[in-house]
């Protein structure tokens, strides 16, 4: 569980990163088609990549594991949605509703992932 609870911060770092330079081009709450497609791609690619994660796990530990994969996101960007301006100062303000949201969705994909498999 270690391996997914690093796991899972080292892709909240990675896409913290990702976002404090390239934010900008992909929030933009002011287009609902924009915020479609946001989250079509985002619910399938997560629970795609959490799958990934715990493939070298027991099935029945996927649960469990699916939890510490997304926990690092859960904790750490509720500080970066309450503090959204300093966090991600390229991105127009009113997308912290959008970001917000989009982390929830993202995390509820990669649960869902982690919550079937083919046996």
């Amino acid at each position: 569980m270690l391996r997914c609870l690093t796991t899972g911060f080292v892709i909240w770092l990675a896409a913290t990163i990702a976002l404090r330079f390239g934010g900008q081009y992909l929030l933009h709450p002011e287009s609902l088609a924009a915020i479609a497609a946001l989250l079509l791609v985002s619910f399938p690619l997560m629970a795609w990549v959490a799958r990934s994660i715990c493939a070298a796990l027991p099935r029945d530990k996927w649960p469990a594991a699916g939890i510490f994969i997304v926990m690092p996101t859960l904790v750490l960007d509720t500080f970066s949605t309450v503090f959204f301006p300093f966090a991600y100062p390229n991105i127009p303000e009113p997308a912290a509703g959008l970001f917000g949201g989009w982390i929830l969705w993202c995390c509820a994909g990669a649960l869902f992932g982690v919550s079937f498999a083919r046996r």
